[in-house]
């Protein structure tokens, strides 16, 4: 019997009970991962036909996001004369010592279709690519590959993305899957308050308008870009980047509920000290939760839908943005597991002190 069967069938239970045991731990994340590069190389190979001769596509692994440093992973890509494809990936002159990679990985790219820097004429220290559009496809089956396999992007959520003409003016595109055109701006509910943009961007977000709409414009106004450039995955969850953690916010119509939720590690092992730690750190928190069923730790607010308060959405999405790049490294830490772009992570240092300070984001 599946949780909205078990919840329908109990004494006074029905829709609500269902949106209580509708967890989103039914998601498998190492398939919404893979499903989110499998978007980001169709919008790619779906982009390249349509740009104009000289229009540029520059993809960059965000240092900040990813702990990288200094360190620069990035690819580009050149539409030429006759839809000729120039492809240029950085090599290891452009890297600082201590992230140049390795003999394994120059052999991948190398494996994987690129040419050695300076085969290709003006690759310079690059390693090049030369085709053309009619290979859309493949090439960016093969930069997915090269930013995620190579260079070690966890998730394209992790990509900023620039496509301009050859005067660097910026050209209007459809997104590239949950890749951002534009880094994320913190959140700032001081500037948008019940008198400033939110409410023009909320102006006409009457009750006739769909609930999801209304919340994709909160979300849109926060992060300071557009609707259409949202990162939305396959199950239609808004996914937003919070540090070392993915924070995705669902909309149920039936009750109309807003979740903001996060899977804060993965691969964890539910023991009695979890439990305890959870429940310590719960009672702590005037709104939210936080549990573990299965192996993964969730963080969830729910915010009602019925009667919508766009600031009640805010509050929720800075607490949880914060709540879940803090708490990911401290529990990694105590209980090990993974956080949600956990591949290659080092646990930091155990901590013997209980002082998880989450009220400095409530």
């Amino acid at each position: 019997m599946t949780a909205d069967e078990s919840a329908a069938a109990a004494p006074g239970g029905g829709a609500q009970d269902a949106v209580l045991l509708d967890e989103p731990t039914t998601a498998d994340l190492r398939a919404k991962v893979t499903d989110a590069w499998r978007e980001f190389a169709a919008a790619l190979a779906a982009l390249l036909p349509t740009l104009p001769e000289g229009a540029h596509v520059d993809l960059t692994l965000d240092p900040t996001a990813s702990g990288t440093g200094d360190a620069v992973y990035s690819v580009s890509l050149k539409i030429g004369e006759g839809r000729s494809v120039d492809a240029l990936a950085v090599g290891n002159a452009a890297l600082p010592e201590g992230f140049r990679m390795d003999r394994a990985a120059v052999a991948d790219l190398v494996a994987l279709g690129w040419s050695p820097p300076g085969v290709v004429p003006g690759s310079g220290d690059s390693f090049g690519l030369r085709t053309t559009v009619d290979n859309a496809q493949r090439t960016a089956a093969l930069v997915a590959r090269t930013l995620r396999d190579v260079y070690g992007a966890p998730h394209p959520a992790f990509l900023v993305y620039l496509v301009h003409d050859e005067e660097d003016e910026p050209i209007d595109t459809a997104p590239l899957g949950t890749a951002r055109h534009e880094p994320m701006l913190e959140v700032d509910l001081d500037s948008l308050g019940v008198d400033g943009t939110l409410s023009a961007a909320l102006a006409n977000a009457a009750e006739e308008i769909p609930l999801d709409e209304r919340v994709r414009a909160v979300v849109a106004t926060m992060s300071k870009t557009t609707v259409d450039q949202l990162q939305v995955d396959g199950d239609g969850d808004v996914g937003i980047r919070a540090g070392s953690a993915m924070v995705f916010v669902r909309v149920r119509d039936n009750p109309p509920l807003v979740d903001v939720f996060s899977p804060i590690l993965t691969e964890v092992e539910p023991t009695e000290q979890l439990y305890v730690k959870l429940s310590e750190l719960t009672n702590r928190m005037p709104i939210g939760r936080l549990y573990c069923t299965g192996d993964t730790v969730w963080a969830s607010i729910p915010v009602f839908g019925r009667n919508f308060q766009a600031t009640h959405l805010m509050l929720a999405v800075q607490v949880m943005t914060g709540l879940a790049d803090e708490l990911d490294d401290r529990l990694h830490g105590e209980f090990g597991g993974k956080r949600f772009f956990g591949e290659g992570d080092k646990p930091p240092a155990p901590q013997k002190d209980d002082a998880h300070r989450t009220g400095m984001y409530l």
